[in-house]
């Protein structure tokens, strides 16, 4: 990246998603790498947590109200954006990932 830019990772709780992030604060949020600027803090959403409640449940809504219209199998059938959120189905782990992280 050039020199200046700035990278957020808002996933730095889950592990990051850039080699170089590291979780920082909302009292000191930003460290410099290679000359790109780093916003890190972990858990962003709790500086506005009636904010980002909010704007969370705005967000899944839509897909609450279809897997409860529709059922869990229907609507992954129906809506292939669901499938790779579906953890466990019939009491089994569908999920790759989730499996193997579970051993």
């Amino acid at each position: 990246m050039k020199t200046g830019a700035v990278i957020v990772d808002v996933a730095v709780d889950q592990g990051g998603c850039v080699e170089t992030a590291r979780p920082t604060t909302h009292s000191n949020p930003t460290y410099e790498v290679d000359g790109v600027i780093h916003y890190c803090v972990a858990n962003m959403p709790g500086a506005v947590p009636v904010t980002s409640t909010q704007a969370l449940c705005n967000a899944t809504l839509p897909y609450v109200l279809t897997l409860a219209n529709e059922g869990v199998n229907a609507a992954a059938e129906r809506h292939p954006s669901l499938r790779p959120g579906v953890n466990v189905r019939d009491g089994e782990i569908v999920n790759q990932t989730v499996a193997e992280a579970l051993s």
